[in-house]
């Protein structure tokens, strides 16, 4: 078995930071995220990491909320990586457009490499009722979607949850066969869970879901959102769900993960379980 992982990288999932009292009903404790964010910065920075993603909902609402947090990831010596959850774009409606831009993205959903591996950074949130409410048109669209979706009883059909464009899964789909010609795995991350289903999964879950694991090269899908955490498994495809950070008063979840040529391993801290995870 292989003693040195190909890569390492950090996990952080749903800080959802804001300066307001708990919710005690949700288990909510946005004040708390900031400590908890500098004991997982500060715990990375004694590892070799190829960068620190975080899986969405950085803060719970309000423009103002990003300045805390990310003046904490400002003092890593590592690349942190972003990508948005639906609490992201729960700010000022001129805000909205500008949401990437603050969580330094190159785009609203990309792709890179490291040692070899592609991973896809997708943007979950891109048909929704928040991240459309500066654009009638746009929301109207993304309402007529989650209508439908309750019309057929979908478990999903929650307004907290998004979708998205045929755009965006032709560019998925893409990419993957790209990362097939040149032989390449792939790590999929985005903010919504897909598999198995819950009722905080993406809207188009089921679809990208059978996309993932129909095909080989891609090894596992990181996400968010749903704080209870999660895994599964389809074809050779990994679906963990990393646990909130927000939850609780003072236990924290993180965790970074190690990538062999024959498994990932995930070493959790605080709520976070660690798991050995073999590739087929």
């Amino acid at each position: 078995m292989t003693q040195e992982p190909l890569l390492r990288f950090g996990i952080i999932a749903d800080p959802q930071y804001a300066d307001r009292d708990p919710n005690p009903v949700l288990n909510r404790h946005f004040r708390g995220s900031l400590a908890k964010l500098s004991e997982a910065v500060a715990t990375f920075e004694g590892e070799d990491l190829s960068f620190v993603m975080t899986l969405g909902d950085l803060i719970d609402r309000g423009w103002e909320s990003f300045e805390a947090p990310l003046s904490i990831y400002q003092r890593s010596r590592h690349e942190c990586l972003f990508l948005p959850g639906n609490h992201d774009f729960l700010v000022e409606p001129d805000r909205i457009a500008f949401v990437h831009a603050a969580l330094g993205m190159p785009a609203p959903y990309y792709s890179f490499a490291r040692s070899g591996i592609r991973f896809l950074v997708i943007d979950g949130c891109e048909e929704s009722l928040f991240s459309t409410a500066a654009d009638p048109g746009r929301h109207a669209l993304a309402s007529a979607r989650l209508a439908a979706l309750k019309a057929k009883g979908a478990e999903n059909a929650m307004d907290w949850n998004a979708g998205i464009s045929d755009r965006q899964f032709a560019w998925i789909a893409g990419q993957l066969e790209a990362a097939r010609a040149l032989g390449q795995k792939v790590i999929v991350m985005g903010h919504y869970p897909l598999h198995p289903a819950t009722d905080h999964c993406l809207w188009d879950a089921e679809q990208l879901a059978d996309l993932l694991a129909a095909s080989p090269q891609v090894i596992a899908y990181l996400c968010g959102h749903d704080h209870r955490g999660g895994l599964g498994r389809a074809g050779t495809c990994w679906f963990v769900t990393f646990k909130g950070m927000v939850d609780t008063p003072s236990d924290n979840a993180f965790a970074w993960v190690d990538l062999y040529a024959d498994r990932l391993e995930i070493r959790g801290f605080g709520r976070e379980q660690s798991r050995s995870l073999p590739f087929a």
